[in-house]
């Protein structure tokens, strides 16, 4: 039998599954925005109160090998920002009305969501999926990743509980108990929609399954920091980013351009923040402790302490350093350190002179990889903003902000709270934006009739009318 071959028996277990999905379906589909905004609150209260969220935290740390046991919890803001978006928002019924274009629209259920978790992230993205699928009147099976089973069906378990606590049907989430390729390929084949959150692989397989799909694109953070940066406050930005759960997500800072003006400054703060500035030839050992001898990102050092990724590529650095930084040998496919790096390690970068030296280190970092994720920016000049939101291959932009803890939303920034985020069609995606509450739903539009509202021709056409041209 080959190695992902699905067994009459897990396919049995999936009929099941599926058996339950749909007769759950029939139910949540006729409750009140009352009884989805309870459910909501529920069963975001059960897994991510702060004992049991912690609890999971530590779990998803220790099953999978990657990430820090005391950082991830510093993730369950997005609980409490995706549950207050939520809340805020109706689902049932009419839900938005344009009185001046006659406009009615009605919010509708998507149906079964399968929803493909990452390894990083195997207890909050449960939780942020169950919150805006119970609010969209949604169904969710979840699939975890391999490493990370365990913990997503703890998580969902959890969940589960709750419901049924307040007398609720707990088969409204539910969640695969083994997993492989194929057993999520034929998950995918059996739902309505598909949330993905993962790595190209699992991105390509969601996309190629046949059904609409929502996924996240790879990222490669790069901030500039320009002449008008104060390096000290876009260090700590740039420290709290950095070393959130060890580096794990692709929103953390992977590059930072930095203007010569201020380059000296920025580096001594961020070494003051806790960076450690590798050797030219402590930065080559990194390279052969990240990289396989065919470019493959190694396992072992991903979202790690710096202290174990300098043992892993042959040195020591002190017990208080919280981050590695490396400065660039060059941008191109063939600089590793230019693409993602998914731990504890920042690239360093140094412009000269004009903004758009800046803009031009941005263009070819990008060509790297993370195009469409996000970047960021240190500074008060508003035109630098504006000129790096044009340029860059970026569906978001974060200014002045640890970028990590800001552009999936934060209670300081407007954008939408999520833990998953589209990249547009340069992160192979189909959306440009946070995936939020109206991607798990379906709409309705009614339209009523209005005063007319056309233009006439000579308007439209502006210069390119002629009247004399006439139907013959």
């Amino acid at each position: 039998m080959a190695k992902h071959e699905v067994t009459p028996e897990q396919i049995a277990k999936l009929d099941e599954i599926f058996i339950r999905a749909r007769n759950a379906e029939k139910v949540i589909e006729n409750y009140s925005q009352e009884q989805v905004d309870r459910m909501c609150r529920c069963v975001a209260w059960a897994a991510g109160n702060p004992k049991t969220f912690n609890e999971v935290c530590v779990m998803g740390v220790d099953e999978s090998g990657a990430g820090d046991r005391n950082g991830r919890y510093g993730k369950r803001h997005k609980i409490l920002g995706v549950l207050r978006d939520a809340l805020r928002q109706k689902s049932v019924g009419i839900i938005e009305t344009i009185p001046e274009k006659g406009i009615v629209r009605y919010g509708k259920p998507a149906g079964v969501i399968a929803s493909l978790t990452p390894m990083t992230n195997p207890e909050l993205t449960p939780i942020v999926t169950a919150i805006y699928a119970l609010k969209a009147r949604d169904v969710v099976v979840f699939s975890p990743h391999p490493r990370s089973v365990r913990t997503t069906n703890k998580v969902v378990q959890i969940m589960r509980d709750a419901l049924a606590s307040i007398g609720e049907d707990p088969d409204f989430i539910q969640c695969l108990e083994e997993v492989n390729m194929s057993l999520v390929a034929e998950t995918m084949k059996r739902c309505d929609l598909i949330h993905a959150t993962g790595g190209p692989a699992m991105t390509k397989a969601a996309h190629s399954s046949g059904k609409p799909a929502y996924c996240s694109g790879a990222g490669n953070a790069t901030m500039v920091y320009d002449e008008t940066a104060d390096p000290e406050i876009a260090a700590r930005n740039t420290r709290i980013s950095k070393t959130s759960d060890f580096g794990s997500g692709c929103s953390a800072d992977g590059n930072i351009i930095i203007s010569d003006k201020i380059y000296d400054a920025a580096v001594k703060a961020l070494i003051e923040e806790g960076g450690y500035l590798a050797t030219d030839e402590q930065r080559n050992a990194l390279k052969k402790a990240m990289w396989d001898e065919e470019g493959h990102r190694i396992v072992a050092t991903v979202a790690v302490a710096p202290q174990v990724l300098a043992k892993a590529a042959g040195f020591e650095i002190p017990d208080d350093r919280k981050f590695i930084m490396v400065k660039s040998e060059g941008i191109g496919k063939e600089f590793k350190f230019s693409g993602e790096k998914l731990t504890t390690l920042l690239t360093l970068y140094k412009y000269e002179g004009e903004f758009e030296n800046a803009l031009r280190m941005v263009d070819e970092i990008y060509k790297v990889g993370g195009r469409g994720h996000s970047c960021g920016i240190y500074s008060w000049n508003d035109d630098h903003i504006s000129r790096l939101a044009l340029r860059a291959p970026v569906t978001r932009v974060m200014v002045r902000q640890p970028q990590s803890k800001a552009n999936a939303g934060s209670a300081e920034n407007g954008m939408p709270m999520t833990s998953s985020m589209g990249c547009g069609t340069w992160g192979g995606n189909q959306v440009s934006e946070n995936i939020a509450l109206k991607h798990y739903m379906n709409s309705t539009w009614v339209a009523k009739p209005i005063l007319k509202d056309q233009l006439s021709e000579d308007i439209l056409f502006g210069e390119f009318y002629d009247s004399s041209v006439q139907k013959d």
